[in-house]
């Protein structure tokens, strides 16, 4: 008798399946921001699917972190167009930074947990900020056509200076700090923008 053909990783999951991935994704944020050795099996029990269903999505402790991380920079990047196609470029991206924002904050706080996963002999790489790079380059070249930024910011220029974001700890008192940080950036990127 013929073996069922496993889904391919870039098959698309049924909507209940990507609903469990989704809510597992989610909780395992939230647990391993607050302990980087949070066991899997409570990770499982908070998001209400069994161990089976658990570990058909995310096999190990590794999978689970840098999918966490994979995910939450996507879905950082994936707002940029919607926000450009709901908005003016220039409110695009200062909604779209406070976006990057929670990521980086919500990066910080699974720090151990990534470093745990990623410092072991023969570990896998950390995925890299490509789509961030990417969402930041069309937010930028939007706002440079639109004159509401300075010419010639690239991406790599916007990330240098974004980088503030990550000596900012995750306590309790970050917004405020972030916000003021990024109107600061914001500022900056406006001076010299040829439409003001």
């Amino acid at each position: 008798m013929p073996q069922p053909k496993k889904d391919k990783p870039d098959t698309p999951l049924r909507s209940d399946a990507q609903r469990n991935r989704e809510r597992i994704l989610e909780v395992a944020t939230e647990e391993l921001t607050h302990c980087a050795n949070a066991p899997l099996s409570a990770i499982a029990k908070k998001a209400g699917v069994g161990q089976g269903t658990f570990y058909r999505h995310f096999p190990s402790r590794e999978a689970l972190v840098l999918e966490i991380y994979r995910y939450g920079m996507q879905q950082v990047a994936d707002a940029a167009p919607r926000l450009l196609a709901d908005r003016g470029p220039e409110r695009a991206l200062r909604e779209w930074m406070d976006h990057l924002a929670e990521f980086a904050m919500t990066k910080a706080g699974l720090a151990d947990a990534i470093r745990l996963v990623t410092s072991a002999p023969g570990a896998p790489e950390k995925p890299r900020p490509t789509p961030l790079m990417d969402a930041a380059g069309l937010l930028l070249r939007a706002n440079e056509e639109a004159g509401t930024i300075r010419p010639g910011v690239s991406g790599d220029d916007f990330f240098v200076v974004i980088g503030g974001l990550w000596l900012i700890g995750p306590g309790d008192d970050w917004q405020p700090r972030v916000t003021r940080f990024l109107d600061f950036v914001m500022d900056g990127l406006r001076a010299g923008a040829p439409g003001r």
